[in-house]
């Protein structure tokens, strides 16, 4: 039985012979979190000076022979604490020196051994070491074993990017299971403590066995960044595919003169198509709407034609209220609201009552309360608009210059908007409103324009059905509006716009009506 276990094992001293002496004392060279094996080609730069006196010593030597050993930890990033008691024993096969003084050579290494003590630290580290030797079982499950490393090794090979392929090849053509062990431990992506479990282990199939762990779990570690690769590989497959589809949507959708309507636009379009726009506008709308899909989001131009469209979309084009045409009740109101002025609503009760006769139909002359200020010319509008059942609007006009404030700015300027007209009627959200225009005898002219002749289209009845804002650039039905002014000085008022209005005087309240 003794026989047989020791024809199964392979002693180191029995072998030690077959491999290169290894000197008892060797200049050190502190590895770091390096772990060198036999056989194992590492490249070294060796900046430190005791480093480069050890190697240059090494290289001076018969044996050109240095003992590598790792270094234990002190911290996360740093290997400067004590050496580990094991090493490698490595050649120096070639050195260079550079022209700052450090020293690249390349090492291979040759045996195990155990630093036994420390001879020398100054010029360079010196140690006594003792070659180790290894103790293997040939059993027939060691062929077993090393198969199963070299099929796992290859895995490794395939899910690995940073492994060549020719790995594959070297691993089949190593038949010693102590070098295979050694070699496959050297290219694994694994911790100084796992690599250094592997140099200390000195029967070889025991070594095989903790490879064989290391490389199930780096086989598992692998498999699952191939599993996230391949899942974050096919979502950006998906996002390029999609990309494309657009692509090729957007090409299709312009050839067939279409646009891609986002959920955005298409909420738009139904908004423009429940306004109930007249032909006109609904045209101007569609065009713009087709230039917008073509518009990249980040443009300033697509929030400029992004405004104007919804401009369209919220103004009152087909919605008004229905006018209550009592006479009785709005005689009611204004006796209601106001003491005195008999004249004043009688006037307004005759305007009121030829309105009526045709049939809520306000084309006529503009009714202009004239007077000094405090005289109730405001809240006699008030409560016209509240005896028809309309809303009510006052703008004022004091002061105005600009002719941009009622026909607004045209599209190409920045900032632009529709005129205060169309503003007020999309505030209001009506059609038919009561729409005051107070102090029109304070229009002002300058380098501006003219709001006065601009007021003109507005209160005209011949025009003001096409009323064109210069900022909507079509046309807006103001006919249905029931414009009223108001005034001070009657003499103010610019003779085209005091042509078109007729003037009711309210006088001022005598010191019984003020009472």
């Amino acid at each position: 039985m003794e026989h047989a276990e020791t024809r199964r094992q392979t002693r180191s001293r029995a072998s030690v012979s077959a491999q290169p002496r290894i000197p008892e004392l060797l200049p050190l060279i502190p590895g770091g979190g390096t772990v060198m094996y036999p056989q194992q080609l590492l490249p070294l730069l060796a900046t430190d000076e005791l480093d480069i006196k050890a190697v240059g010593q090494a290289a001076a030597s018969e044996a050109k022979m240095v003992g590598v050993f790792p270094q234990h930890v002190l911290d996360e990033d740093r290997y400067e604490g004590d050496l580990y008691q094991l090493g490698t024993a490595a050649t120096i096969v070639r050195m260079a020196t550079a022209p700052d003084g450090t020293v690249h050579a390349i090492l291979q290494g040759v045996g195990r051994i155990k630093l036994l003590g420390v001879e020398q630290a100054e010029p360079w580290i010196v140690g006594r070491i003792e070659r180790l030797g290894e103790t293997v079982d040939r059993s027939a499950g060691l062929d077993t074993l090393m198969g199963e490393i070299r099929e796992g090794f290859v895995r490794i090979i395939t899910l690995s990017e940073t492994l060549p392929q020719e790995l594959a090849a070297a691993v089949g053509n190593l038949g010693d299971p102590s070098a295979l062990a050694d070699f496959i431990a050297a290219n694994l992506q694994i911790r100084t403590e796992q690599r250094y479990a592997v140099l200390e282990e000195l029967n070889v199939n025991r070594r095989l066995t903790i490879v064989k762990e290391l490389i199930a779990h780096e086989i598992e570690v692998l498999e699952v960044q191939s599993q996230i690769q391949a899942d974050v590989r096919g979502e950006l497959d998906k996002r390029q595919r999609e990309f494309i589809l657009r692509e090729q949507m957007k090409a299709i959708q312009k050839e067939l003169g279409e646009g891609d309507i986002t959920p955005e636009l298409s909420e738009l379009k139904q908004r423009l198509g429940e306004a109930a726009l007249p032909e006109a506008a609904q045209r101007e709308a569609d065009r713009e709407l087709q230039r917008l899909t073509s518009i990249p989001s980040i443009s300033p131009e697509y929030q400029v034609s992004r405004t104007y469209l919804e401009w369209l979309a919220d103004l009152p084009w087909n919605t008004s209220t229905e006018d209550l045409l009592d006479i009785i009740r709005a005689e009611a109101v204004l006796n209601e609201d106001h003491y005195g002025l008999d004249k004043v609503k009688r006037r307004i009760l005759d305007f009121l009552a030829v309105i009526k006769l045709r049939q809520g139909d306000t084309r006529g002359p503009i009714l202009c309360f004239a007077g000094p200020p405090g005289t109730g010319k405001t809240s006699l509008g008030q409560s016209i608009a509240r005896a028809l059942g309309r809303k009510f609007i006052r703008m004022s006009l004091g002061g105005m210059r600009d002719e941009a404030e009622i026909r607004g700015h045209r599209r190409t300027y920045v900032g632009s908007m529709p005129g205060r007209i169309i503003q007020e009627l999309r505030r209001c959200g009506s059609r038919n409103p009561l729409f005051m225009l107070d102090e029109v005898d304070k229009l002002g002219v300058d380098f501006r324009g003219d709001p006065a002749s601009a007021l003109l289209e507005v209160l005209d009845p011949a025009q003001n059905s096409t009323f064109t804002d210069h900022y909507l650039d079509t046309a807006f039905d103001l006919s249905r509006v029931f414009f009223v002014a108001t005034a001070n000085i009657v003499d103010n008022i610019p003779g085209p716009l005091r042509d078109r209005m007729e003037i009711i005087e309210l006088p001022g309240y005598t010191e019984r009506e003020k009472l």
